[in-house]
Order: C-alpha cells, then structure tokens, then sequence
C-alpha cells in the first residue's frame, strides 16, 4: 500500500474484524449451485470450488460496501477462477476483467524488495550496509540497514503520515513529486524510533531502496524492474511509468474514494454519519482520483498492472524463480512477527508478508491508495494464487475493499476457518 502504510496504512482490519469477517461469511447463504465438474478435485487443502459462490459473495460484499468494480482471480490446480463485477467507470457499463489495468500502490514494494534481493546475490550490495553508504543526508543513517529498510524496522518517519502529501495530492493531483522532495518532508520529522526497536510499515524505506537501485544499476528504476522483473517474467502489462506520466494505458479502470485523499493514506478522517447516509442514498458519489501523478509513490507504489500480471508476478517470487536458491531462503527466512507478542500472528519481511489460515501459509501482499485496493497472494503447498482488487480504496465503515474481499474469499475455498487467528491480514 502507499496509503495509511499498508501495515499500518492498511492497518484497519484487526484481528476482531478478521474474526467477524469469518463469523459473518458462515452466517451468509452460500448459492446451491452444484460444483463445476469438469474441475478435479485435489486432496489439498482447498474445497472443490464453486465459481457461482464466488461470484454470489463478490456481488453481495460489492453492493453491500459500494464497491464499484471489483475482479478476483484464483488459479489453482481445479482449474482458474475469474470472477468480476460492476464497471470500470461510473455512469457506464465497462466490466474489469483479469486485462484492467489499476495501480498496484504498495505491492510494488514487492517488486523493489526483489531487486534489491538480486543486487546483492550479484555482490554488488550487502543487506548488512548502512543507507548512508549509498543516500547521504539520511537521519541515523550510519545505524540503519538496508536489511531494516526492507522488512519496515529503520525507525525512521513516514513521509505519507504528514498532512502536506495528502493536502497537495487533493489540490495538485498532477504535481510530480522527486524522491528528494519526500525524502525532505520525512526528515523533517525526528525518528520514531531506533534502528531495529520494532516494526513500522513505512513508504520512506523503499523510497530510498529505490535510490540505492538507482545508484547501483545505473539506469531509471522503471527500466531497472522491466529488466529484471517484468521482461523476464512476461508481464507485458505491467509498469513503473516515469514521474511525469499520471495516465493508465487502456484497458484501464477508473478509481474511486469518498472524501480526502487522507482518507487512504493515513486512515482519516473518517466518515461522517451525514456523508454515510448521502452516499448509501446514492445523492453523493465518491471522487475520481484516477488522474493522480503516483510521484509521490516512487519505489513504495507506483507500478500499474493487470490482475493476470499480478498472479504471474506472486507465484514466481514466491515459487522462485525470481531469486537463486541462496537468496530465496535468505528472502523468505526475513520473516518476523510484526508483534512480538504474537509469535505465531502475521509476519513481515524483505517486501513481503506471511500468514497463517489454520494449517496453511499463505505469502501476500496488499496495496492501497486513492483510487484502488489491491491484493496479491499465494500457497505454494497447495498452489493457490489469489489477485483481489477493487476501484474503491475504502468502505464507507472503514473496511479495506479488496482485503475484505480476500478474506471471504480465503474462507471460502479452503476446508478449514484459521484457527483463533492472532494478527490481521493488512499488508
């Protein structure tokens, strides 16, 4: 997410509301429709999958939160699932589909993290080097690792938390942002913490992998990731667009929000009960804030993509294909416990999260920014690839559209509910 930090931007559901969210889908009527049987049903730990129900859940969730189009796409090894719903654009009638392309927001950070990972499986960087060694100027800089800046433990400010970002994204949508003018308001704060004294989702860390990149690659980042990541991958709808772009290639959806861009990234204010009634009553529709120039992004959450993409994307990090043997394990054994209180609850590491629905580990990521949700995710003991995302950032009740999204749809393809779940799925 760029937003309310997608960890703390995407912070709103919480373990109860991931428990409610469970309690709500088992008090929901499934559709009674018989299950595809041209589908093989495997002995995962998936259920044989009913495309209606799918679609059943999405139009409901849809209409019950005002989500304006939204698509899901699950690959699995019964067969892929696309299910969609409602239009790109209010007022018209153009269905998304698994070709829209939408901003990504903070799974790019994903994309980052795995060249950074690739840089220093050449040698050309250790994950154990102070920032200063690469970006001058940084607070503390001598004390805080790449390896911190990647799994959200610098300490340092998050420059999408002061009010000037969301101020001027509402009153100067278009204006391109340069790393340094973020890097400014971000150091223009004290420290929150130390290096290394906890978690905190934070944009400024990849803004500055995305430096250290730059610097060490000796190209733009945007054709660092095509490079490295999106011509090796086939992803030929995928793209970091330079500062100056603030368009999406068609086919392209629309996104929306209700009020203040603040709304998104930093998780208010929130809606009033009168903005509440007036747009459940349909007399006020969201914002377009489509044509936001996503500069103020940078390496955090800029990159616009396809769902087919996004699936293709996910599984071959996670399966890896993206890093060597070496680096894969060093990658994946980055994980931590955001709350070390909560050993066993959701964990963050090097651009990517983990967590456990019951006996089953899941590896994802999420992003949120004006305009659109998103999340990316895969199992790879059960070889499941989930990609939701939907045109409205948030619900007029605060939920995370798409996150909500992938939660009932986790509920309802796997056998079993996760088991007294200890931290939320936000990333």
């Amino acid at each position: 997410m760029i937003g309310k930090t997608t960890f703390k931007f995407l912070g709103r559901i919480g373990a109860g509301m991931l428990v409610g969210v469970v309690l709500l889908i088992a008090a929901c009527s499934r559709p009674a429709s018989t299950v595809d049987t041209s589908s093989t049903v495997d002995t995962s730990a998936l259920k044989p999958i009913n495309q209606a129900a799918l679609q059943s859940m999405l139009d409901n969730t849809a209409r019950e939160l005002l989500i304006p189009g939204a698509v899901i796409l699950l690959r699995t090894p019964q067969r892929d699932f696309t299910v969609t719903h409602g239009t790109t654009l209010l007022g018209a009638a153009n269905p998304p589909n698994a070709d829209t392309h939408f901003r990504i927001a903070s799974n790019t950070k994903t994309m980052t993290a795995a060249v950074i990972m690739q840089l220093a499986q050449e040698n050309n960087l250790s994950l154990g080097d102070p920032i200063s060694k690469y970006v001058p100027e940084v607070p503390n800089g001598d004390n805080i690792t790449i390896a911190q800046l990647l799994e959200m433990r610098s300490g340092l400010y998050n420059y999408t938390n002061d009010p000037v970002v969301s101020a001027t994204i509402d009153t100067d949508p278009a204006k391109v942002w340069t790393p340094a003018e973020l890097l400014a308001i971000a150091f223009a704060h004290p420290p929150d913490f130390s290096p290394g004294a906890q978690y905190e989702y934070n944009n400024t860390n990849y803004v500055l992998l995305g430096l250290v990149i730059e610097k060490l690659d000796g190209e733009p980042l945007a054709q660092v990731m095509h490079d490295r990541l999106f011509g090796p991958q086939n992803m030929q709808d995928t793209e970091l667009p330079a500062s100056t772009v603030n368009t999406i290639h068609e086919p392209y959806s629309h996104g929306y929000l209700y009020g203040s861009s603040s709304v998104a990234l930093v998780g208010e204010p929130p809606y009033s009960p009168e903005v509440q009634a007036a747009a459940r009553a349909g007399t006020l529709l969201p914002k377009d804030y489509t044509g936001v120039n996503h500069s103020f992004a940078q390496a955090a959450g800029d990159v616009i993509s396809t769902g087919d993409d996004l699936a293709t994307w996910i599984k071959a990090l996670v399966a890896g294909r993206v890093l060597d043997p070496a680096h894969q394990r060093q990658w994946l054994d980055s994980l931590k416990p955001e709350d070390p209180s909560k050993p066993n609850g959701q964990k963050y590491g090097y651009g990517i999260a983990q967590l456990s629905w019951g006996p089953n580990t899941i590896y994802f990521h999420g992003g949120e920014t004006p305009g659109y949700n998103s999340k990316i995710s895969y199992d790879p003991a059960n070889d499941m690839t989930l990609i939701v995302w939907t045109n409205l950032t948030v619900s007029l009740d605060d939920q995370q559209t798409a996150n909500t999204l992938w939660v009932k749809v986790l509920d309802q393809i796997y056998k079993v509910s996760p088991l007294s779940p200890s931290s939320s799925p936000t990333k």
